[in-house]
């Protein structure tokens, strides 16, 4: 199977140009935990999820993580080629939060033909586009919503990737996810137990009350 078909625009482009991205492009495969792309100066490539579950994330100067976006099969980053965009200098991670699948389009033979391609170029801005409103839309929630709406967000969107509502996480990851210390997501962890939205065990996070959790949010 050409996998390179789950890019909308490939049909686009002229055979020449579908001939030279197939033959250049190849399957990768990483375990959970393991890194994609590390940094600006990184430029992997053009990464397409092919199975599996990635995350990208940025850290601060004292080493705090912070979820930019989460992209799940058939999502394309193109920070992790961020090379290919003029002025652009974005220092992003990736890494796999399951065992992923990824097709992996070389920077410089993408470029190639985004500089002669209409289409590809109008396909690559209008991704890019949507992922700088992903960040847009993440600074506005760090910079405007309080912390438990913030929380509650997060567990009910995990019950829904995860399909089920015990959740094997622990406080540190949501943290990261988040960007916060994992003191702070304890201690509004506990609040959410004690209001009985919650239950708690070792790793695991069991929501009990979905409403109550959305009411939150309102």
């Amino acid at each position: 199977m050409n996998y390179l078909t789950y890019l909308p625009v490939f049909d686009k482009l002229t055979k020449s140009q579908q001939d030279i991205l197939t033959k250049s492009a190849f399957v990768r495969k990483f375990s959970k935990g393991e890194f994609l792309h590390n940094g600006s100066h990184d430029c992997t490539g053009l990464i397409l999820v092919l199975s599996g579950q990635l995350r990208a994330f940025t850290v601060s100067d004292d080493g705090r993580e912070i979820t930019m976006y989460r992209l799940f099969e058939r999502d394309i980053c193109l920070f992790s080629a961020s090379c290919i965009m003029n002025s652009i200098q974005f220092d992003i991670t990736i890494t796999a939060e399951k065992n992923t699948e990824v097709l992996v389009i070389p920077s410089e033979v993408y470029k190639s033909i985004m500089d002669i391609s209409a289409p590809l170029a109008n396909y690559t801005n209008e991704v890019m586009a949507s992922r700088f409103s992903d960040v847009m839309w993440l600074i506005d929630q760090v910079m405007w919503k309080s912390f438990d709406k913030r929380l509650a967000d997060f567990l009910l969107n995990e019950a829904n990737i995860e399909c089920t509502d015990t959740l094997k996480i622990t406080h540190e990851t949501i943290g990261n996810h988040l960007g916060n210390p994992r003191e702070v997501v304890t201690r509004m962890l506990k609040y959410f137990v004690n209001e009985g939205f919650i239950a708690l065990s070792r790793g695991t996070i069991k929501i009990i009350d979905k409403d109550g959790l959305a009411k939150i949010l309102d």
